[in-house]
């Protein structure tokens, strides 16, 4: 499938008669830290936006064929607009230095979604953990709490307040909130966080991979399925054995043979079968395939347990497969 080539929203309309991905255009955009970028996003039509839950993301395709998943974080009660926050990654892959120099209000942008792998759960209390732009859907999830009135706290960390999106936002919560700017305090102080963490606590963290290692050694000693995370970067996962298999697409009825070195993903589309991927690192779920038969070799950092365990889908970028065959529902 072709990535549209839309810059302006008087070319709406072309994304908008075919199938997904749709159209969002650029309401506003705000600066609201030194590095990060704050879009609103609305169908260019004036239409409802697909609802959404704390935790979803979507995946921005940009006019330069890059596709690139952001967290929503607006207020997910108003449906006809979307809110993400954009990070400017110098060292990056190009996407957010794209949006930060190019994209201005009015352009419209292909999208797809919103999907949810970090979703909030009920609990007796929460405690949020976020390290720079971690905190983006972490925001949503606060706003929930507030809503169902169940008590929370927020631990939140970042080089500098300057480069600390929404503290305004946040300051309004009081004592609720932890600001911790490395420059200020150092490293966030996990031990003290977690010390008086309650029975029926969730914990959630989103930031940067060191912030997700030091959290998950921090939480060994809760209960399974206490500390929920998302990775913004992939963990490493071992390629050396990788075996060729068969993807077998249950709708079709054709083999697709994928190779070592090559992933699903990439054998799917050289077969000319599309599926709309963002990070090709394991990370986002937005390439998340169905399987109805085989065992999946997982090496990604989306999935649950649960989800692994039960074995009915694969990130289709990274991970491959422990039987010879898998059966995809394609």
């Amino acid at each position: 499938m072709s990535t549209p080539n839309v810059t302006s929203a008087g070319k709406a309309a072309s994304l908008l008669t075919g199938p997904m991905p749709t159209a969002l255009r650029v309401e506003s955009r705000e600066q609201v830290s030194a590095d990060v970028v704050s879009l609103t996003l609305a169908d260019p039509l004036g239409q409802r936006l697909p609802p959404w839950t704390p935790g979803s993301h979507i995946d921005l395709i940009l006019p330069n064929g890059m596709s690139r998943q952001y967290s929503l974080c607006g207020n997910r009660w108003d449906t006809y607009r979307y809110r993400v926050a954009v990070l400017n990654e110098p060292d990056g892959r190009g996407g957010s230095r794209w949006i930060h120099e190019n994209l201005r209000e009015g352009e419209v942008l292909g999208y797809g979604g919103p999907r949810n792998h970090f979703p909030l759960v009920p609990a007796d209390r929460y405690l949020f953990i976020a390290g720079g732009i971690g905190i983006t859907p972490i925001i949503p999830m606060i706003e929930q709490a507030v809503r169902t009135e169940t008590p929370w706290r927020l631990v939140y960390g970042g080089r500098n307040r300057q480069s600390m999106a929404f503290l305004d936002d946040l300051e309004r919560h009081g004592e609720r909130v932890h600001f911790a700017p490395q420059d200020e305090v150092g490293l966030l102080d996990l031990d003290a966080a977690l010390a008086d963490v309650e029975p029926g606590t969730k914990v959630y963290c989103c930031g940067p991979a060191g912030l997700l290692e030091a959290v998950e050694a921090a939480c060994r000693h809760l209960p399974p399925y206490a500390l929920h995370t998302e990775r913004f970067t992939a963990s490493a996962a071992e390629s050396s054995q990788d075996r060729p298999f068969t993807l077998s697409l249950l709708r079709s009825g054709t083999d697709i043979g994928v190779p070592p070195g090559v992933s699903a993903l990439d054998a799917l589309a050289n077969a000319g079968i599309g599926i709309l991927s963002s990070c090709r690192q394991g990370t986002c779920g937005t390439c998340e395939v169905t399987v109805v038969d085989g065992v999946p070799d997982h090496r990604d950092s989306v999935l649950s347990e649960v989800d692994r365990q039960a074995g009915d889908c694969m990130i289709s970028c990274v991970s491959r497969a422990q039987t010879e065959r898998l059966v995809l529902d394609l």
